[in-house]
């Protein structure tokens, strides 16, 4: 029998927390306002949105005024990218929505830096591409680098990283949507001008995120429109959404926050890659000291057997797991974050990405452990 099914794709989305279902309920039934509406059912849909836009901040160290509302982290990525000006840094293995903007920026200059072979994007890294101490070659004025990798799950020194932007006089950005509730943020810590986020990376809803904007100072308008978001963003605002979204950063917040469950996650991510290399004396972990990163994430290659019909054992035995980002799963092409961190075409193609959650157990991971022993035996080059 398949038996229970088992969700370890949590890098692609999470499910929705109940506590974040039963938040949006009374905003997706009576509490229809429009916030923007002077009149009772308005002011309750604006107090509504306020009031997670304050709950957000809070979990963040950021300020109320400082959190803009989008539909996702893809939205909140080209925003930045697309609304500033001159030169661009970013790296060569950022998440599509960052990588695919900067190139599609006509007329604007752009560097990409390659990570480590570990998968790390170091301030010196940064600083290899401009070895003078003046201002930063082809005006360079944003350099983006991600917070947590969403491929291979590495975590990089966002503050570092900021501090070398901001020396040479540049902003920084952070696509932070692997990061947001599944490590603590602090925004003022890090030193960040501008950071993204999506709510269903953490039990939130699809479809809402939000743009971190230090000092309120948002960029430059993508939508022309209402005056909606500080006349920052137009649009009527998913308020419903937008209260998921809330709820469910304060609940991943709380669990952040709680070593004992965090431990637990640890344990079972070290029992899964033990376990991997058990079977499989062979497998290649990437990312910093092997299977050390996001908590929770492996990517492992295994020699010799194909990720596609790897992932198509898993998921006859109920199994759902990846072979890299969800955004490019259709495309048969190694994917461009292994190809940046420097890993040869036959092991990008034997990678596959596992990412559980607080929801997963003991006995999910021993499942994924029978299915991996399924695969020793089987043919799936």
């Amino acid at each position: 029998m398949m038996g229970v099914p088992v969700y370890a794709d949590h890098a692609a989305t999470t499910p929705l927390l109940p506590e974040a279902l039963e938040a949006m309920l009374p905003w997706l039934k009576d509490g229809f306002g429009n916030p923007s509406s002077l009149h009772s059912f308005g002011r309750e849909a604006r107090k509504a949105v306020e009031d997670a836009r304050a709950a957000i901040a809070g979990c963040l160290h950021a300020k109320p005024e400082e959190i803009f509302f989008t539909s996702g982290g893809t939205e909140a990525n080209n925003w930045v990218i697309k609304g500033t000006t001159g030169g661009l840094l970013v790296t060569a293995y950022e998440h599509h929505s960052v990588f695919n903007a900067a190139k599609s920026n006509e007329g604007r200059k752009v560097k990409f830096v390659s990570p480590t072979p570990f998968g790390l994007v170091t301030s010196d890294k940064l600083r290899s591409v401009w070895p003078r101490k003046a201002a930063w070659p082809d005006g360079v004025s944003l350099v983006s680098v991600m917070a947590v990798n969403n491929e291979i799950g590495t975590i990089n020194p966002i503050d570092e990283l900021a501090e070398a932007a901001h020396r040479r006089g540049a902003l920084f950005h952070t696509d932070a949507v692997q990061a947001v509730g599944k490590m603590l943020v602090d925004v003022r810590r890090w030193n960040i001008d501008f950071m993204s986020a999506s709510a269903h990376k953490f039990g939130g809803p699809k479809g809402v995120g939000f743009l971190y904007a230090k000092d309120g100072k948002a960029p430059v308008r993508l939508f022309d429109g209402g005056t909606q978001e500080r006349e920052a963003r137009a649009g009527t605002e998913n308020v419903a959404g937008i209260v998921g979204m809330a709820t469910a950063l304060r609940s991943a917040c709380e669990w952040l926050e709680d070593d004992e469950a965090e431990e637990q996650l640890d344990y079972l991510t070290e029992d899964l890659c033990d376990g991997i290399r058990y079977i499989f004396p062979e497998a290649v972990f990437h990312g910093k000291d092997a299977c050390h990163q996001l908590s929770g994430f492996v990517s492992v290659a295994i020699p010799g057997h194909s990720a596609e019909g790897m992932l198509h054992i898993f998921d006859m035995k109920g199994i759902a797991i990846s072979a890299g980002a969800a955004c490019n799963s259709k495309k048969t092409e190694v994917s461009h974050v292994l190809k940046a961190i420097g890993l040869p075409s036959e092991l990008a193609v034997s990678t596959l990405r596992i990412s559980l959650s607080a929801e997963n157990s003991g006995k999910d991971v021993n499942r994924i452990l029978d299915v991996f022993r399924v695969i020793k035996n089987a043919r799936t080059v």
